[in-house]
C-alpha cells in the first residue's frame, strides 16, 4: 500500500491476518507514530469483539479514533446480524461509503470470525484474500509478501503471522516488534 501524505496514519502500523490449518491469526505491531517521532510503542491494535457472544477477531490501521468508531459499528452491525461477519461488513461498507460522517473516517480493518478472513475499506470494499493472507498498514506489503512466501512450510497461522510481522518491523520504519496477536479457531 502506498503511502499518503495527506493520511498520517498509513505510516504508523502493520496489521496482518494470517489462516491456515482451521485457524485464524491477526496480529498488529504496537507502534504509534506521529510524523517522524514514535509517540507510544505498546498500543493495541488487534481485539476481540464479542457481540451478543459471538467471537470476532479485529485489527485496524489509520486512526485510532476512526478505527473505534468503525469497531463500534461493526459490533452493532454483528448484533443485528448474529454469526454473519461478511454480511455485517458489507453493511458497514455501504454506511462507510455512503454516511457523510463515516466517509471521512481514516482507517481500514482486517476481521475474522474463524471462518472469513475480510479487509474492510473506507472505499466500501469488502475483500477476502485469495490466498488466505491479508495485510494493511505501512508495513503491510512486506509482511503480506514475507506470509505468502511462508503459506506453503509447516508452519502453522501463529508462526506465520509472527515471522511476517518480525520482517515488516525490519524493513518499516513505522512498524515495531511489540506485537499482539489473537487466535480464533473455526
Amino acid at each position: 500500500m502506498a503511502q499518503n501524505d495527506d493520511f498520517p496514519g498509513w505510516h504508523g502500523t502493520t496489521i496482518i491476518g494470517v489462516k491456515k490449518g482451521g485457524e485464524v491469526v491477526i496480529a498488529g505491531d504496537g507502534q504509534v507514530s506521529l510524523g517522524q517521532t514514535v509517540i507510544k510503542g505498546t498500543a493495541r491494535k488487534v481485539r476481540k469483539l464479542s457481540p451478543g457472544g459471538y467471537e470476532v477477531v479485529a485489527g485496524f490501521a489509520g486512526s485510532t479514533a476512526d478505527a473505534f468508531t468503525l469497531l463500534e459499528r461493526l459490533e452493532a452491525k454483528l448484533e443485528a446480524t448474529p454469526g454473519q461477519l461478511a454480511r455485517a461488513s458489507v453493511e458497514l461498507a455501504k454506511d462507510w461509503r455512503t454516511d457523510k460522517y463515516l466517509q471521512k473516517l481514516e482507517a481500514m480493518l482486517i476481521v475474522t470470525d474463524g471462518k472469513d478472513l475480510l479487509v474492510i475499506t473506507g472505499a466500501g470494499d469488502v475483500l477476502e484474500p485469495e490466498h488466505e493472507v491479508a495485510a494493511i498498514g505501512s508495513g503491510g506489503n512486506y509482511a503480506l509478501a514475507a506470509a505468502r512466501g511462508m503459506m506453503e512450510s509447516d508452519r502453522d497461522a501463529e508462526a506465520i503471522a509472527r515471522d511476517a510481522m518480525a520482517i515488516a518491523a525490519d524493513i518499516c520504519v513505522y512498524t515495531n516488534g511489540n506485537l499482539t496477536v489473537e487466535k480464533i479457531t473455526a
